[in-house]
């Protein structure tokens, strides 16, 4: 311990090697996001702990997870990164044009690969040295956590010192294959849709309940697939499996599929998330700007139930 008195001297670098690990909670993929080997973020971490007198994690087969101590450090080493952040933005400058680096977006499965990779061929003319990494799953991650850069989702998450925007929203339709209209009676109304074949999500896999959509319109008695991929929902109906409710702007991936009754249709918001320490970044901030505008650009795509190229 320090005499009373003294400050305690500790390297502010190893506060970099803290925070990753403290929000992956492994040494190896601290590491990975750090670029040095997980000896040397070990090292780090065990030098920050001596220096400050204090014991930072619990090491277990499950991972680091904070101690209180660690806790309370957390929340200033947050601030000192959100303070180093403003600093490099205002000396380096701010403008879109000017942005450089890695920022992670984070989605679901469907709006991930189905739009916003295809997003991403025109973001990167715009903003070359910007490097996307997508993440997609069906779990919700810990914006708090810093789990991802960015959040893009269709329910408005919550969390502490998240800045949360809605942007826009989609429409969900029901569709199916020409083959399969081919061999099945053209639903002229509800009634008319029961006997039909239909896929759906897994109902005790659905983790997120904004994805319940097909419940909005009917529940209905033969549903012969299931998946907790909307991919692979999608490929199911363009091979003539049945009917799915699907976006309009994955439907729009197969000019094969065709709407039935697409005057009942359910809706869905898009929100953008961002912790509040990264608004200032420019590599962020222009990620934002671009998805805000492109989303709205393409209200036709997402609120359309035919939309051809």
């Amino acid at each position: 311990m320090a005499k009373a008195g003294r400050p305690l001297r500790y390297n502010w670098d190893d506060i970099v090697y803290f925070l990753e690990v403290a929000r992956t909670r492994n040494l190896v993929r601290a590491g990975q996001k750090l670029k040095v080997d997980h000896t040397t973020v070990s090292r780090r971490v065990r030098e920050l702990e001596r220096s400050l007198g204090t014991t930072l994690f619990k090491r277990s087969k499950a991972g680091f997870s904070l101690t209180e101590a660690g806790l309370r450090l957390l929340q200033y080493a947050e601030g000192m990164e959100s303070q180093a952040n403003a600093i490099a933005a205002s000396v380096a400058g701010s403008e879109g044009a000017n942005a450089a680096g890695a920022v992670r977006i984070a989605s679901m499965e469907g709006i991930g690969s189905m739009y916003l990779t295809r997003c991403m061929a025109d973001f990167h003319r715009i903003y070359p040295s910007i490097q996307v990494e997508l993440i997609t799953d069906t779990r919700l991650l810990d914006m708090t956590r810093r789990e991802a850069d960015v959040f893009v989702s269709f329910f408005k998450p919550q969390g502490r010192r998240l800045t949360v925007k809605k942007v826009g929203e989609f429409r969900i339709f029901l569709y199916a294959s020409r083959a399969y209209l081919k061999t099945h009676q053209n639903p002229a109304n509800l009634k008319e849709l029961e006997p039909h074949d239909f896929i759906d999500f897994i109902d005790e896999l659905i983790h997120i309940k904004e994805n319940r959509w097909l419940s909005d319109i009917l529940r209905p008695p033969h549903v012969v697939f299931r998946s907790t991929s909307l991919v692979s929902q999608f490929m199911a109906v363009s091979s003539g499996v049945g009917i799915a409710m699907l976006p309009s702007f994955v439907a729009a991936q197969n000019k094969d599929l065709r709407p039935v009754l697409p005057s009942y249709f359910s809706v869905r918001d898009i929100w953008l998330s961002i912790h509040e320490d990264l608004l200032h970044i420019a590599r962020i901030k222009a990620v934002m700007s671009y998805l805000e505008k492109r989303i709205a650009s393409d209200k036709a795509l997402l609120m359309s139930p035919v939309w051809r190229d």
